[in-house]
């Protein structure tokens, strides 16, 4: 996953195999289209989630991975869409929730390890390559965005890195709308 070249694109397709069959699949696959860090994906409140903007907003970290808006990538609405009515169902103000234990209803809260650990199991219950860490999806954005000449400060401002091009940073003003040209670039 952490280039693009066939095997990578194997494993992808493996896992958009099992989307609607193995829990937790659909969050590596936002994360792999959206390259918000593991623990950040936790985070994401609802009232952060726009469904008719197709944006969702958060991040941390740094000044310039906190509140930063992330299209969402056509291929990952359908599941951005669900996580989202799941959290309603609910009750829950995060996107992504924790709904396979027995725990009080207050641990709901998807957290890094958390995740790691489910991520771990549907590697190894996919037979995926088992050196991969719940961190390479966002790498694997990062490849892919830059494989589809997607700008660079674009990627940059999606994965919350800081930019030091001073026009760049001070005098260029970016619209939402210019970011989501620049993800659909990524197939």
């Amino acid at each position: 996953w952490k280039d693009i070249n066939l095997g990578s694109r194997k494993q992808m397709q493996i896992l958009w195999n099992n989307v609607q069959i193995k829990q937790y699949v659909d969050v590596i696959l936002i994360q792999a289209y959206s390259g918000w860090r593991p623990q950040e994906l936790g985070l994401i409140e609802l009232e952060n989630v726009d469904l008719e903007q197709w944006t969702f907003k958060g991040g941390m970290k740094t000044e310039a991975g906190t509140n930063r808006i992330v299209p969402i990538h056509d291929k990952i609405k359908p599941l951005v869409e669900q996580k989202y009515n799941e959290a309603v169902a609910l009750d829950s103000k995060y996107l992504i929730n924790c709904t396979d234990t027995k725990t009080h209803r207050s641990n709901l809260m998807f957290t890094y390890d958390k995740y790691q650990k489910r991520f771990v199991k549907i590697v190894k219950e996919l037979g995926l390559n088992e050196e991969h860490r719940p961190h390479d999806r966002r790498i694997h954005f990062v490849t892919m965005a830059k494989k589809s000449e997607v700008d660079e400060y674009a990627i940059k401002y999606m994965v919350g890195h800081a930019i030091t091009d001073i026009t760049e940073r001070v005098y260029t003003q970016r619209e939402i709308e210019w970011l989501k040209e620049e993800i659909k670039k990524i197939k």
